[in-house]
């Protein structure tokens, strides 16, 4: 898996999970059990993981969301 996004933003990443969820893209929503762990003060950033074989549609989606901004770069 790869890392699309990384974020604080619970608005951020449930807009995502909807928008992969529609185009069928597995993906998954790392460290979001740790706001228990840090008493929820949006210290940890979520990580949005994305299979790598639908990484780079994964990628357009956001990108034709408005949201290129917020994506990892490749690598990082």
């Amino acid at each position: 898996m790869e890392e699309l996004v990384r974020t604080n933003d619970p608005v951020l990443i449930s807009f995502l999970e909807s928008l992969l969820g529609e185009a069928d893209i597995k993906h998954f929503v790392a460290d979001g059990n740790m706001s228990i762990l840090e008493g929820s003060l949006a210290m940890i950033p979520r990580r949005i993981l994305v299979d790598s074989d639908q990484i780079e549609k994964a990628r357009m989606l956001v990108r034709e969301a408005g949201l290129e901004h917020e994506l990892r770069l490749e690598g990082e």
